[in-house]
């Protein structure tokens, strides 16, 4: 059964976590920085459109940092 492949994936297929890490690694501090310009921004101007794009950019960093610690738990289980 186990190496028995029935499916048409290659046997030498690659891994995306090292192209997920380096996404997750260049948005995490284009969307920190969003954060904290949007953040001034609605502080300054009082407008609520800046306070959602905040919570959007903040939403975007998190996903990003949770990826990463995912992706860095899956990569040291690695055979």
């Amino acid at each position: 059964m186990w190496g028995n492949r029935s499916g048409t994936e290659p046997k030498n297929a690659k891994s995306p976590l090292r192209v997920r890490a380096g996404l997750a690694a260049v948005a995490l501090p284009l969307a920190l920085a969003a954060t904290i310009f949007f953040v001034y921004r609605a502080v300054a101007t009082g407008e609520s459109v800046w306070t959602v794009e905040a919570v959007i950019a903040a939403a975007v960093a998190v996903t990003a940092a949770i990826d990463l610690v995912v992706i860095r738990r899956r990569m040291g289980n690695r055979p």
